[in-house]
């Protein structure tokens, strides 16, 4: 996304060598210099990055006791939304993933969008009601829908999509921006998805209405960048239960007076949510897959 000098037009550009080893990731916004015309043929070059306001990330595992975990994954600069693509059957959604791109986000300060694909073949009420406490925003996704609801919700914005192979989320690009042309893969027999979008790219939205940045299915959002104390940012519905905690207390299971246990069985909060933010603190101590 260029700060100057293109007038809108499609520009190939490569970082110019007096930006060392700062890197360029999709999102960012760039000052250029050179042929700007975008014309055949034409290259101009990154002179300057603009300083990020927001910055999402993720590493291939939550330990970061190891190396994958230390190895940490810009997936997008300067996006104001995080669209989690989940579909409602084939493949079922996935609660713990979704709760994983709610940690990331809020980390990174950027406002979360569940939307939920193929809901001509299921419903959305189990999930919907797992996310109850939280007032999440969502939207619901048939093949046979006009989508009015879904450019309402990007309008004006900067979205990044994420979601598993197979949940529909090229498909929904295609349809948002009709001369995309993303990779749509299938689904195998046994409920996984084939992963097809390789790389992330930003597409303008038709009208000038906002950008989505469509991003490679994944299979895992390791969070070992976030500290286990923001960890918690991602279950608003727990965070008044840990008033009555001790000082330092981990929310473990090993805590004995940790307060979370008291507050899910007096019906304030989901216990399911309670097992996956405990399954993220132990994950991220590197105690289990």
């Amino acid at each position: 996304m260029a700060l100057d000098g293109t007038d809108g037009a499609d520009v190939t550009a490569m970082r110019a060598r007096e930006l060392g080893r700062k890197s360029v990731v999709v999102g960012d916004r760039v000052a250029l210099v050179g042929d700007t015309t975008g014309a055949a043929g034409a290259l101009a070059r990154i002179v300057r990055i603009a300083e990020r306001t927001a910055v999402l990330r993720r590493t291939a595992d939550d330990d970061d006791t190891t190396p994958e975990g230390r190895l940490e994954r810009v997936v997008v600069a300067n996006a104001d939304q995080l669209v989690i693509v989940s579909a409602l059957a084939d493949p079922p959604p996935r609660t713990g993933f979704i709760d994983r791109c709610l940690v990331a986000a809020y980390d990174a300060g950027i406002e979360p969008l569940l939307c939920l694909t193929k809901a001509d073949i299921g419903t959305p009420d189990a999930v919907l009601g797992y996310y109850a406490e939280l007032d999440l925003p969502y939207v619901l996704c048939r093949p046979d829908s006009d989508l009015t609801e879904v450019r309402a919700a990007l309008a004006g914005r900067v979205s990044v999509m994420v979601g598993h192979s197979g949940v529909g989320k090229s498909t929904l690009v295609n349809r948002l921006v009709p001369d995309a042309f993303r990779a749509v893969g299938v689904v195998s027999a046994v409920g996984k998805g084939r992963h097809t979008s390789t790389s992330a790219v930003a597409l303008r939205l038709p009208g000038g209405a906002g950008w989505i940045i469509d991003t490679p299915g994944i299979r895992s959002f390791g969070l070992a960048h976030v500290s286990a104390d923001d960890l918690l940012h991602g279950f608003g519905d727990l965070v008044e239960g840990t008033v009555d905690c001790p000082p330092n207390c981990e929310h473990t299971p090993a805590e004995a007076d940790c307060a979370l246990d008291a507050w899910v069985a007096q019906g304030n909060a989901d216990p399911r949510r309670l097992a996956s933010y405990r399954r993220l603190l132990a994950s991220r101590a590197g105690e289990i897959e």
